[in-house]
Formats: C-alpha cells, structure tokens, sequence
C-alpha cells in the first residue's frame, strides 16, 4: 500500500511540474522521477498518440536484468586521488527537492549534482562534479546511463514503441538523435549544450541478457577532468522533440549545436576532403586541425568550410575549434584505391582462403581466415564454436564477389578457383534435389538464407561463363527453397532481376515463367504483411526490412507493376529509421547492428558494429530506389554506404567481420577490428552491384 501511494504521488509531481508547458511544443517531454533515487524512470512525449515509453524500464519488469541502478541519471566515475583509484556509482541521493528537479548525491569528496528544468516543452538536465575534498582528485572513465528503448520484442512492437537510437560523440557538438523504428514522428532529439561527451558504453549485453534481440544500456562517456579543492565540471543538454532528420538538424542549430559533415567519409589518396561546419550563430576563434597539424578554415554565409588534400593512407581526424575551447570533429578514413583494394581482397581471399588440402572435405571451399594466426580458421577446432564459421552460409559471400571479378577481369587464374568452388558447392553443400546446408556434414543449419547466397553465386557464374549449367543450378536451388520455406520467408538478397535475365539469356522460358511465378507470390505475401514483418533469427532488425524493399524494388523493375513500387515507399522510411548521419566513417548512413562481433567473431563479444557489412544492403534498397524512381540523390546515399563498409578491407587484403564501435562493452575495451575475416565480403559484392550494376 505504502509503495503504491509514493508511486502516485511521484507521477502526479512530475505531470504537474511540467503541464504548464502543453502546447508550448508540438510534443513537450514528460517525466517521471524516481523519488527513491532521483532518476529519470519513465519518458514520454505529450500529445504522442501512441503514447510510446522511450526509457527501458529499469524496474526488472521489461528485461530481468535492468534494475533501478542503470535508470537515466545515474552513472559512475572512476577517482584516481594519489596512488589510489577507485570506481564510484552514484544511486543514492543525500538531498532531493520535492518535484524530483534537483538532486544531490556524495561519493566520498565528490559531489554530483543534477538540475532538472523545463523551458518550452524540452527537458534541461545539468550534471555538476564537485570536489569538496582537501586534495585535487582526477575523474576518469565517466558515465551517465541513457537507457533509452533501443531493443527488438517483435516488429508491431517496435514500429509504434521502441527507437533506432543514432549517437553522435562528437565531444561539445554531440548529440543523440532516437528515431522511432516505424520512421513517423515524434521523435527524441538530445543536444550538449553545456560540456561534452566523449564516447559511449554499452551495458548489461550477453547471450542471457537479451541474445541479439537488445542493444543493452546506452552510457554517455565525459572527458576526462581534474579538480582541485572546490572546483567544479559540469556537462549539460537539452532534450526535445522532433519530427524528422531535418528538423532534429534545424533545432540542433537554434538549441546553440554544430553541424558537422562532409561530401563523404572514404577518400581515395589524393582526393580532397571537405567537412562544412554550420552554426546558428556566428562563431568566434574558429580553427581546425588535421591529425593534429593546423589547417585553414574558410567562412561563407554562415558555414565554415575545411578543405585538406589528403595525401597519405590511413583514418583521418579532422578537428575543429571554436569559442575558446570547443571543439568537435569528423572521422575520415583515407584508401589508396577502391578498386585496387578490391582487387587486393578478392586475391587474398583466393591465395589464402580457399581450402587447398584435397583430403580434407571442405577441398575448394572459401573459409574463414584468422588475421592473428594468419591461417585458415578450421571450425573443426575443440572448444570453439563452429556455427557462423563455417564453410557455408555467409561465407558463400567470398564466392559470389570471386564471381563477379571474375565477370569484371576474365581473369584465368581465378576463373580455375570458382570452378572448384561450383564444385565444392554443389557436391558437398547441397543434396542431389539441391537442399543446401551450411557445413559438409549436411546437418541441421538448412537455413532459407543459404538458398539465395548459393543461387546468387551460380547466375553471376552463368553470366561469367555462359555455361547453362549454372543457370539450371540457380534455378534448381531456389525451387528447393521454395519447397522447403514457401513464399514468406525474408531472405537477404533474393536474386530476382539476374535470376530472370539469367534464365531468359539462356532460352530457359519455361523455368522463367515459373520463378517470375515463385516471386510475384512473395511480393503478394510480403506486400500483405507490409510492416508486419515476420520474426526471422533476429525478433525484428535492419536486414528483414531492407531485403523486403530490396525484394519489392527489383519485382517493379521487372513487372512495372506500380503495387510494389508503393509498397516500396510505404516501407522505406522504416528502412531509413536505422540510418544515421554522423560525421564519421564508422556511422554515417551505415544501419544499427549489434550483435555480429559474438556470432561471428574471434573475441566473440556483443556490442554495436559500425560499421556491419550488412549495412550495404540498404545501399541496394536506394540504388533500386533510384532506378525505379529517377532520384539520383539515393545512389550518391547508396555509394556512399558501401564507401563506409570499405574499412573492413585492409591493404594487404585481410579483411574483419565487424568493428566493434562503443568504447567499452560491459567494461571491456571495444573500438577495434575482430581479428576474423568472416562473412563482410557481401560488402564488396554490393559495392559492385551498386557502382558496376553487376
């Protein structure tokens, strides 16, 4: 009785502190502060119809695991005072005003005080670290939890209730910008205004704690700071409402922000970069620097240009400066070729990732390779798990991009590679009706994905060599599949547009008539379902929205039925809601994914992947997009996806499955490329389709 009453008692403070600002904004954010620890526990935007939560419960009742000490507003500090370091967690507070506004807590010298105001329907929040203690401490490995409602329960759920959350630690210039995943406002924007943030961590991730189907608790990371006796550090932003990118880009300017960009993020050695700086009021002191080397800064109405030739390989930080002190930046990665890098991979992949050893089963098979071991990854190895590194599945990716080289080159030598692929594929993956597994032994792991990978692989052979042959094993495979799976199932990459012209330019009418039959019965189920989308190995995700439109969109380019090219615009802002617009590489447009680093990689963790190969599938969405509907501006968005997907792919040709972006995952170091080179050459293979339209 007692906990009931202080819980209505907290709702009722929190609507009232703030009714007096409905109407003052399209959609005024609306709290609910824990009166036990002074957190933020629930967020909503009043006037939203579907009353959406944008905060992850941390009462235990949404995810067991997420419990009141990760709520937004607490956080944790590491005190270094001497020789002694320790990591602090403030949750108790000593002091909080009656309406929740203005908490107080002590971690020994420290002093972290929380302001809560509300101005014009957006929420205000300052942070202020004090040392009350005798002697200077240093705070290091800051965080404040954001848990914002970033996870996958099953699509209904997520199109009307959960976010697509897009962070950009851009350090005085950083902000958060969480799209609702069914891509109709309102929307929820965050800006710094006051401080900076530096990175972010992500908390409270496992196989037990949400598998693939929860990004985990998102932690704002401050810099670094040193406090004498009585000083202070503060960090301070604005949240606030929105109803789309270019309004979250116009209120981050008029809220005192930066915008950052630039023409794009990749560059080949000897381009020039150009990153545009905007701001809604004049600047002063402005400068900027490149890997720490000063470089000049030019005005023009209002948006400060950086233009640098770039002249050496390797990431690029550009910097910039303003009002004594701040700064921001963009991340750029410098190549020396994009074809040459290509080529370089698919010579690697040939040289030193097609199993050589004729004894062995997997002979001619593309394998996963080790970058510390240098060597083949045999999934055979004790103690280490087979599934997603095996000789199958994703990996069929290395042989498609063989192929398409090879349609590109005529190159002789790797023309003698992808036959004895062809062969491994069709002889030992796949049964004499062409079910097709993901490992010799032909055991479990029939799954309807293997299907369009392998189909894939044998029309770009029939277009390489001409050979009928592959034409009928393409069609064959995806008959299997048909029977197996029916006309439901999501897969990533069905061939619709080489599949048919494969099987017209070999006088095969009869099997065209039938698979044009086969794909205008899913487009029916997939244009019925619309966002309905069906749960798949992942409850609801990028890459079974992605590949329905991309489905769709290759079905209207075939039949000029306009019923899929509306089906196509009416899911293409779900589609776009993953996206994201950062300044950097590792972000921008490349779609939320984060579990592939555990599934697929060598250090077997989960954790945002920025970027994940997958990503260029919506690069194929938006180069169909702009063949069906004459919008260039979707193929320079699709180029540039598959752009950014190039840093998985190294000079020397060895490549990774995933980078993992966050600073830290559940305390563990993150920003780092997994040492396997796995399943991210699909990446190549759509930077082909969508630059080669091969």
């Amino acid at each position: 009785m007692n906990r009931q009453f202080y819980r209505r008692i907290k709702i009722f403070l929190c609507t009232c502190g703030i009714a007096g600002f409905i109407g003052a904004a399209d959609f005024p954010v609306k709290v609910t502060i824990n009166p036990s620890t002074g957190a933020v526990e629930q967020l909503t935007l009043s006037g939203d119809e579907r009353q959406m939560e944008w905060l992850v419960k941390t009462d235990g009742t949404q995810y067991p695991w997420v419990k009141e000490n990760l709520a937004w507003g607490l956080g944790y500090f590491t005190l270094t005072k001497g020789h002694e370091s320790i990591k602090k967690e403030w949750q108790n507070p000593i002091e909080i005003s009656s309406d929740g506004r203005q908490v107080t807590y002590r971690e020994g010298d420290i002093q972290v005080q929380v302001v809560r105001t509300f101005k014009d329907g957006d929420l205000m929040e300052r942070y202020i670290f004090t040392n009350y203690g005798k002697e200077p401490v240093s705070l290091y490995d800051m965080g404040i939890y954001t848990p914002l409602n970033d996870n996958y329960p099953g699509a209904q759920e997520c199109i009307n209730g959960r976010t697509n959350v897009q962070v950009w630690d851009g350090e005085n210039a950083a902000y958060v910008n969480a799209l609702r995943m069914g891509g109709t406002a309102p929307h929820l924007g965050m800006v710094v205004t006051e401080g900076a943030v530096k990175s972010y961590e992500v908390w409270e991730r496992g196989d037990r704690k949400g598998n693939s189907h929860y990004r985990g608790i998102l932690a704002l990371n401050l810099p670094d700071c040193y406090l004498k006796p009585g000083k202070s550090y503060a960090v301070a932003w604005t949240i606030f409402s929105h109803n789309g990118n270019e309004d979250f880009k116009r209120k981050l300017l008029e809220k005192g922000s930066l915008l950052v960009a630039c023409d794009k993020y990749v560059y080949q050695r000897g381009e020039t970069a150009r990153m545009y700086v905007q701001s809604g009021s004049p600047l002063e002191n402005y400068a900027a620097r490149m890997n720490g080397v000063s470089v000049p800064v030019v005005e023009k109405d209002g948006t400060y240009l950086v233009e640098v030739p770039l002249l050496q390989a390797g990431e690029v930080r550009l910097d910039f400066f303003y009002n004594g002190g701040k700064h921001t930046h963009a991340d750029l990665l410098v190549i020396n070729g994009e074809r040459d890098l290509l080529a370089k991979r698919v010579e690697f992949i040939r040289t030193h990732q097609q199993m050589n050893n004729p004894s062995d089963p997997r002979f001619g098979a593309y394998m996963v390779y080790d970058n510390e071991g240098d060597s083949i990854y045999l999934n055979d190895t004790p103690n280490c798990n087979s599934v997603d590194r095996d000789e199958g599945a994703e990996r069929v990716g290395m042989g498609v991009l063989l192929a398409k080289q090879y349609r590109l080159t005529k190159d002789e030598v790797l023309k003698e590679s992808l036959l004895k692929y062809a062969r491994f594929l069709r002889e030992k993956l796949q049964t004499k009706d062409f079910v097709t597994y993901s490992s010799v032994d032909q055991k479990n792991r029939n799954r309807g994905y293997n299907y369009m990978w392998v189909a894939e692989f044998y029309f770009q052979m029939y277009q390489a060599t001409g050979e009928k042959q592959f034409a009928t094993y393409g069609y064959e495979t995806l008959q299997a599949m048909y029977r197996q799976f029916g006309y439901g199932f999501y897969a990533i990459g069905i061939p619709v547009i080489i599949g048919l012209e494969s099987l017209e330019k070999a006088g095969m009418q009869k099997e065209y008539r039938k698979l044009l039959k086969d794909f205008e019965k899913t487009g029916e189920v997939f244009i019925r379902n619309g966002l309905n989308y069906p749960k798949s190995e992942v409850n609801y995700e990028q890459s079974i929205v992605a590949p329905a439109v991309h489905f769709l969109a290759q079905l209207y380019l075939v039949t000029k039925e306009q019923k899929y090219l509306d089906e196509v615009k009416r899911q293409m802002p779900v589609v776009e809601a993953f996206n994201g617009f950062q300044p950097s590489f590792h972000l921008n447009e490349i779609a939320i994914r984060h579990w592939d680093g555990y599934w697929f990689g060598k250090r077997e963790m989960f954790g945002d992947t920025f970027p994940h190969y997958w990503s260029t599938i919506t690069g194929a969405v938006y180069y169909y997009y702009a063949l069906c509907t004459g919008d260039k501006s979707y193929q320079v968005r699709a180029e540039n996806i598959v752009r950014n997907n190039l840093c998985l792919f190294f000079e020397d040709g060895k490549a990774s499955c995933a980078y993992l972006y966050p600073y830290k995952i559940d305390g563990v170091k993150g920003q780092f490329y997994d040492p396997y080179a796995n399943d991210q050459d699909w990446a190549l293979v759509y930077y082909l389709l969508i630059n080669n339209g091969i």
